[in-house]
């Protein structure tokens, strides 16, 4: 017998339970079809996390920052340069990966290492991506002094990068830093844990997690260094608990970020 013949003298009910019949198998088809796909996206995302480039636009967010606080990428020219050539890299980085300021290394040991021309181009260029930009003084010896060519050209602050020096030298720095700069914030980075420093930014060098969580505190801005931590999920760790338990988070630096592919 066809499957014509089988349908007539078919009540209406009948066909009915029929077609619900077949709706439901269909369903269920589609139903252990989508499970399957959520499975096997699951195990993806979970056995193969994140890789980060500096070209990268699509990457996970590797912390919560709901209260806006600070999430600093440090630039250290001592790593590897970053000019007008790669600029553009840098700050699709910083937007792709989260971050709000960058703190860019522009003078290192005696030596400014951009001309004037240079440091209004980099400002400017990061105001039309919305992030706070400070320029970053590496001073290790107590005769340097503050280029007056740097103060002033638009950045958001200007941060001192000098715990090779005395705390009374520290101290001096600061203090002609405040005194000059008026349109912006002063930042310090320091490795002295207990410093009595009081710029608008403190960073306290907290790289050894184990040993300096008790230092992670508001008031403070904590630190996370990529090259010394072995896993992404330890480095999204991290960043997240400085950012929950301080007043931000500075990562030293790109170079690191990039090279372990957090």
């Amino acid at each position: 017998m066809s499957k014509a013949s089988k349908k007539v003298g078919e009540s209406k009910g009948q066909k009915k339970r029929r077609e619900t019949q077949k709706s439901r198998q269909t369903g269920l088809i589609f139903l252990s079809i989508a499970v399957v796909v959520i499975i096997a996206v699951s195990a993806v995302v979970f056995f193969h996390p994140a890789h980060v480039s500096a070209t990268s636009t699509n990457s996970t967010t590797a912390f919560t920052n709901l209260s806006n606080k600070p999430v600093i990428l440090y630039v250290n020219q001592g790593n590897a340069l970053v000019d007008r050539s790669n600029f553009s890299a840098l700050l699709n980085f910083t937007k792709a990966q989260h971050f709000n300021t960058i703190f860019f290394q522009i003078y290192r040991s005696g030596q400014l290492l951009f001309n004037v021309d240079d440091l209004s181009y980099f400002v400017e260029v990061a105001r039309l991506y919305n992030i706070s930009f400070f320029f970053s003084l590496y001073i290790t010896n107590s005769s340097e002094q503050i280029p007056n060519s740097i103060l002033n050209l638009g950045e958001n602050g200007i941060n001192l990068d000098m715990s090779t020096l005395s705390s009374s030298a520290q101290s001096s720095m600061l203090s002609a830093l405040q005194l000059d700069f008026t349109k912006g914030e002063t930042a310090v980075t320091s490795t002295n844990l207990t410093t009595t420093l009081k710029p608008d930014l403190l960073v306290l060098e907290t790289y050894n997690f184990d040993q300096d969580q008790s230092y992670i505190r508001p008031g403070i801005i904590a630190s996370v260094e990529p090259l010394g931590i072995s896993t992404a999920q330890e480095y999204r760790q991290e960043l997240n608990y400085a950012i929950s338990n301080s007043s931000g988070v500075m990562v030293f630096d790109y170079y690191g970020i990039l090279k372990m592919g957090y």
